[in-house]
């Protein structure tokens, strides 16, 4: 599928200048860059830490993007809430999750660019099976999954090639947890890794 407008930017050179000191004084480097798609779903993992967040942060203004990510509601009070709008939160409750994702995706079909980043495991611990809200607003909103991993082992943000949702959500997820090992984690035995 051939875009015809790039990842949606910041167009901030300080910003961008600053993702970049930031990530290089802590020893991270990035692996890979965004793909010239307008829209996409960013899945991070692993996630067992709040610094995987930071991480996040450093990253999105080193590569100049404007992304959305969802937090618990509980996160956007005063004063938080301000700080958390402007890099792109979007407050959600964990009670119901289905609507969220009709909602998601009629909001990025109706945009021109949009990047949604989630964390599949929906939570910094331990979980048995990554949630699946990800996929479907991916399906829904007919827009390619971007997997992004956080390898605190290399100190590495790798980002993987766009992948297009099949309709056989079993095959597409196991084919997208590969990309990801418990090592990789800040804190690995929080992270479930499938066997191979």
């Amino acid at each position: 599928m051939h875009a015809t407008l790039d990842a949606p930017r910041r167009n901030s050179a300080l910003l961008r200048a600053l993702g970049r000191r930031a990530l290089g004084i802590f020893g991270w480097r990035i692996i890979g860059d965004a793909p010239h798609e307008p829209k996409f779903v960013a899945i991070v993992a692993p996630h067992t830490s709040n610094w995987d967040f930071v991480v996040c942060v450093g990253t999105m203004f080193a590569l100049d993007l404007k992304i959305r990510w969802l937090g618990k509601e509980e996160l956007f009070r005063w004063p938080l809430a301000p700080f958390l709008n402007r890099l792109g939160g979007w407050p959600v409750r964990r009670d119901s999750p289905e609507g969220l994702v009709m909602q998601a995706a009629e909001i990025i079909k109706s945009q021109p660019q949009f990047i949604i980043a989630l964390a599949p495991e929906g939570t910094r611990s331990r979980v048995p099976r990554w949630k699946t809200g990800f996929y479907r607003i991916a399906e829904a909103a007919n827009i390619p999954i971007v997997p992004v991993a956080l390898d605190w082992d290399r100190k590495e943000v790798v980002i993987r090639e766009p992948v297009w949702p099949t309709g056989d959500m079993s095959r597409d997820l196991s084919a997208l947890m590969a990309s990801y090992q418990s090592r990789m984690a800040k804190f690995p035995a929080s992270y479930w890794e499938p066997a191979a």
